[in-house]
């Protein structure tokens, strides 16, 4: 299949300053490369009846032969996606499709997915990698999220909230806290501290590892 809109071809061989993106909403008309009829686009030629695509989408006019990337319309999104409808669900309040394991337990955040990942940039909406919702409700990449991990950064890029359950890195830095005294010139100091997790300001006594936040427990702070 040709598309008549297509001036250049977006291969390899084709300089980088001169590729381009096809806007397929744009596209009217399509050539048979079989038989060179020119007519509206279509999945089956009017002329010879040959296939331009196993997979077709009106809307998006899309036509694509490899089906096993289990493509759907999503009429919400007004985008098609991969890995087939009964794994997605679409939520109207984030405006966006997440994961069926999502569904009941996701924050809403309104358009989540309408803006970059916070990671490589990425414009999430569009985005053919899983995306998942983390805790505070913002998005991004499970590869990104997971390269996070490894590089021990537990908080999001966004708002700084606690990504995972830490309760048991809290644990840790009980012990380590209470193993490591106070210099006695700091024993009375006291410090105001704001936390990331529940958002409470709090004066707490100053310790050169950490600091906790009284009403929620947690670590994850800042002075």
């Amino acid at each position: 299949m040709k598309l008549i809109y297509s001036i250049l071809k977006n291969d390899i061989c084709v300089d980088q300053k001169l590729r381009h993106e096809i806007p397929r909403h744009m596209i009217q008309k399509v050539i048979c490369s079989l038989c060179n009829t020119e007519q509206e686009i279509q999945q089956v030629c009017t002329n010879c009846g040959a296939c331009m695509g196993r997979y077709y989408c009106g809307i998006c006019k899309l036509l694509e032969d490899d089906t096993s990337k289990k493509q759907f319309h999503c009429d919400p999104c007004g985008i098609c996606r991969i890995g087939g409808s009964e794994k997605f669900f679409h939520c109207d309040r984030c405006e966006c499709c997440y994961s069926v394991v999502l569904k009941s337990s996701h924050p809403c955040v309104e358009r989540a997915m309408h803006q970059d990942c916070p990671v490589c940039f990425e414009y999430l909406f569009e985005s053919r990698k899983e995306v998942i919702a983390m805790l505070c409700g913002h998005t991004m990449h499970r590869e990104c999220l997971e390269e996070m991990q490894e590089h021990s950064r537990y908080a999001c890029p966004i708002c700084s909230k606690s990504v995972f359950d830490m309760s048991k890195v809290w644990e840790i830095i009980d012990m380590k806290i209470a193993a490591t005294p106070v210099p006695p010139y700091f024993a009375d100091k006291m410090v105001w501290i704001l936390c990331n997790d529940c958002g409470s300001n709090s004066e707490v006594k100053y310790h050169v590892l950490a600091h906790k936040c009284p009403e929620c427990k947690s670590y994850n702070t800042r002075l």
